[in-house]
């Protein structure tokens, strides 16, 4: 039979997720989500998350409560009488009559390789770190953070040039695949859980803007790293001349370069010359150690835009610098 299912998730990559529960013919009880938020240019207007959106046009009952600690949230949670609960990128910390309200589970998918990357921003923190593997998790929710044993594992590789964005949107798609899977197999009473390993446990820590400006005298394989994670949100960034004045670019995409391209007998731990320098007109920029070459950027108030298309209407040439 179908299970009960009370779905808990805020942002667009939740959507998918609930998307396919629905799909899967599961009944759903309510949908919870974060608040609406106040947007727009002037951050007048307020805008409900992407999975409210979902949820009103799935015709699912929506609750937006601004926490879950009070008895009579508590109550009205339980008196949903779901078989699962099913949490994906919430946004609220689940007190323990709320983990134990439903009848079999209250399963967290979790965008990442459990006990790496614990906490708000997996995604992040993996490109950041350099990983090259990362995956999808249905785990078992527990009053500790990411903590609970886990049922069902999807790796992915993460590629060299991939952003946060570009793995957010693979992720997505594997945890609404592996979460059908999870619920499919407890209808089945086939799921089992096993505990997290005690060793390799790390935390990724919820981005701080004090983090998104570049330091270019960091290794061109840090720096890299650094701007593919935080791209497309919320963007690492750098100063340039543009015209006389100096303006504030996100960096949204880069690759590492080749060094033979520009010296016949450089290496990638050679210093170039000025960290944040610009050394062609292809904007490829000197770091502490070797170089990145920009692919996209974003002048502020602008769109997206491929580094050739950006210098056709910016002058920027070999010479001058990035701080």
């Amino acid at each position: 039979m179908p299970l009960r299912v009370i779905f808990m998730g805020t942002p667009e990559f939740s959507v998918p997720v609930l998307r396919a529960i629905a799909e899967a013919g599961h009944e759903l009880a309510a949908v919870y989500t974060q608040p609406p938020r106040a947007a727009g240019r002037r951050g007048l207007e307020l805008t409900p998350s992407p999975v409210q959106r979902e949820a009103e046009r799935l015709d699912i009952a929506v609750r937006t409560p601004i926490s879950l600690k009070g008895e009579v949230e508590q109550a009205a949670f339980a008196a949903l009488r779901a078989d699962v609960a099913v949490v994906v990128a919430y946004g609220l910390l689940l007190p323990k009559a709320i983990l134990e309200a439903p009848r079999l589970a209250c399963l967290n998918g979790h965008a990442s390789l459990l006990p790496r990357w614990r906490g708000a921003a997996p995604i992040q923190r993996a490109i950041m770190a350099g990983d090259t593997e990362t995956g999808m998790m249905v785990m078992h929710m527990e009053e500790g953070l990411d903590t609970g044993p886990v049922a069902l594992v999807e790796k992915c590789t993460i590629g060299p040039d991939m952003t946060a964005g570009d793995l957010h949107d693979r992720l997505m798609h594997i945890a609404a695949t592996l979460m059908v899977e999870a619920l499919s197999r407890i209808e089945a009473e086939t799921l089992a859980f096993t505990l997290q390993a005690v060793d390799g446990v790390t935390y990724a820590r919820k981005i701080d803007k004090s983090e998104t400006r570049v330091d270019w005298t960091r290794p061109a394989v840090e720096v890299h790293n650094h701007l593919r994670g935080l791209s497309p949100f919320p963007g690492a960034w750098s100063e340039i001349e543009i015209g006389g004045r100096t303006e504030r670019l996100k960096l949204l995409r880069s690759t590492l370069v080749d060094g033979q391209s520009l010296t016949e007998d450089w290496s990638p731990s050679e210093d170039l010359g000025e960290s944040g320098g610009i050394l062609d007109d292809r904007l490829t920029v000197a770091c502490g150690t070797g170089a990145v070459r920009l692919v996209e950027v974003q002048r502020a108030g602008g769109r997206p835009a491929a580094a050739q298309e950006f210098l056709r209407g910016a002058k920027i040439e070999k010479g001058m610098k990035f701080t």
